[in-house]
């Protein structure tokens, strides 16, 4: 068998860290925003009417509920319903979107780096 060259090797990393990224985005999606947004309106509160589709309120949601202490002047998202109705199995699903989120932005950088900012 033939030993993996070392672009081989990081296409296989980036591949499996891609997946996990994926699996990550569509948790925190099906289980946590969903269960907030659920929540939220119950109590009459809708949902950001600007992010139908596109997702990007993932990244505030997730901001808040790692990170429940840190003072926030303003947010794209309602931060007191966000931590009110936050689960502990919501804060595992943060922590793995953020922390999948910036292993593949940071894997993404240093692959760039080695191979693509050198060939110019």
């Amino acid at each position: 068998m033939e030993e993996l060259s070392t672009e081989s090797l990081m296409a296989v990393v980036f591949f499996i860290v891609l997946l996990i990224w994926g699996t990550a985005i569509f948790l925190f999606g099906r289980i946590t925003i969903k269960h907030l947004e659920q929540e939220m309106l119950k109590e009459g509160i809708e949902p950001p009417a600007w992010d139908k589709g596109i997702g990007a309120r993932m990244v505030a949601y997730a901001g808040v509920i790692a990170w429940p202490n840190l003072k926030r002047h303003a947010s794209l998202v309602n931060i007191e319903a966000t931590k009110r109705f936050s689960r502990s199995k919501d804060k595992k699903l943060a922590w793995f979107y953020i922390i999948s989120s910036v292993s593949i932005f940071t894997l993404g950088l240093f692959i760039y780096y080695l191979y693509i900012h050198k060939s110019y």
